[in-house]
């Protein structure tokens, strides 16, 4: 049977950083579009991992590839860690990263660095064909910087701030924020556990 790994996003920017950090596993991956899957889910749990584990369990059930499925959002500390698991819906759905950047430096507004910490957190969950499933996490600590700066990227990416290399995740190029990156991170756990499954 021929291994495939499809990943619950319709997000080509997500989906250009997994194929990155996937490519070698030699398992072609596939968006959920690409695998002409349209379903709706309702993501009503109150962590990250369970957030990604609905989406996992809900695509699994219409294909027999291995389902990946990730949950992220910026957590910041001041903010008793908004905007956490709403990070997508935060000020509304269809808001634009742009207006939702914005909306957060304006809320952090007079606040001191020490007090901007932040993280990213991406939770990854993983069913199986045969059943049996998984979740990783990885998370980058940085601050809330003071204004928009960095074309690469996207979300919240141009507002998170890495002190010891004096940029925004935006910032960065590809290669260095996939290794620094939450995602990276957690796509890097479940790398292995695919490894060790196969």
């Amino acid at each position: 049977m021929e291994r495939k790994i499809i990943f619950a996003t319709g997000n080509q920017d997500k989906m250009k950083e997994i194929r990155m950090i996937l490519e070698d596993l030699g398992i072609p991956v596939s968006s959920m579009k690409e695998a002409g899957i349209d379903v709706d889910i309702v993501e009503d749990g109150t962590t990250f991992e369970e957030n990604a584990m609905i989406k996992a369990e809900a695509i699994a059930k219409l294909t027999d590839a291995i389902v990946l499925a990730d949950d992220s959002g910026l957590e910041i500390d001041y903010l008793n860690k908004e905007p956490g698991i709403y990070s997508a819906r935060y000020a509304g759905t269809d808001t634009s990263y742009e207006i939702k950047n914005n909306l957060l430096l304006q809320r952090l507004e007079g606040v001191p660095d020490e007090k901007r910490t932040a993280r990213f957190v991406c939770a990854i969950a993983a069913v199986f064909p045969d059943g049996s499933k998984e979740t990783v996490r990885g998370t980058i600590e940085g601050r809330i910087g003071y204004e928009i700066a960095g074309e690469h990227g996207f979300g919240y990416d141009p507002i998170f701030y890495l002190p010891e290399y004096g940029c925004t995740t935006a910032e960065l190029d590809p290669e260095k924020k996939n290794e620094l990156s939450h995602r990276g991170k957690a796509l890097r756990l479940m790398r292995e556990i695919i490894e060790q499954k196969m």
